[in-house]
């Protein structure tokens, strides 16, 4: 596995071997989270939508909890499954608020604020990855092939792509995206319960993340971060 080396996450490479991410809400203490980064955490998404207040003074006053962790920022439009439902301009905004305390962000391709906060990423030094989700199936080849191209055409630095697995066809056309687009950094992910062993082999295939939880699970099939990280330690990941 050694796509897209150079990507960091702050002072995390990426591509070297599997790296877990798990997501937050704001109700998690500085000692929970070290206790996590113990128990093999990589990465903390910080899931700005699902906090209680997204006020800028709220959000700010919980990073200390997750201070010297790579810190990946993440405000989920409604319209992909996540909690911002509030006007883009704002979101943009608290984008910009959030980017000289977080090491990266995840925005949709399909959003109106796209480009603007990958270019603001991007000229603050942080990683920027454009995100694509389906909650009800996984779109053929071609389609999601169309996905990493407008990703990369957004200037990000990886593409995420998460769609609902239904089966084993559905599985290889997830794969068939890591292996026929070496030439971006890619995050690939199968939802629900016939996709959970993308979670834990795809990062053979060159997927930079995978996502567990630890009492916030923000897309069906998340495995405990346990279970995860045993499971590709076991596979030498």
């Amino acid at each position: 596995m050694m796509r897209a080396m150079g990507l960091a996450i702050g002072k995390l490479e990426l591509g070297g071997r599997a790296r877990v991410a798990v997501p937050f809400r704001d109700d998690t203490p500085r000692e929970a989270v070290q206790a996590l980064v113990a128990r093999g955490l990589d990465v903390a998404e910080l899931r700005v939508d699902l906090f209680a207040s997204r006020e800028p003074a709220h959000v700010l006053a919980g990073m200390p909890a997750f201070a010297g962790v790579p810190r990946l920022a993440t405000l989920r439009s409604a319209s992909e499954g996540g909690g911002w439902s509030a006007p883009e301009a704002e979101r943009l905004a608290l984008y910009r608020t959030l980017l000289p305390h977080v090491d990266a962000i995840d925005v949709e391709i399909a959003s109106a604020i796209a480009r603007d906060a990958i270019a603001a990423a991007r000229a603050a030094g942080k990683l920027a990855i454009a995100s694509f989700h389906d909650f009800d199936r996984t779109p053929d080849a071609r389609s999601l092939g169309e996905r990493v191209a407008a990703g990369r055409a957004c200037g990000a630095d990886v593409v995420k792509i998460a769609a609902q697995v239904h089966g084993a066809a559905d599985l290889r056309a997830l794969a068939r995206v890591l292996t026929e687009h070496e030439e971006i950094g890619l995050i690939v992910i199968g939802m629900g319960d016939a996709g959970v062993a993308s979670r834990v082999l795809f990062p053979a295939l060159g997927s930079l993340l995978t996502y567990a939880s630890a009492g916030t699970q923000t897309a069906p099939g998340q495995l405990d971060l346990d279970e995860a990280v045993a499971l590709l330690r076991r596979l030498r990941l």
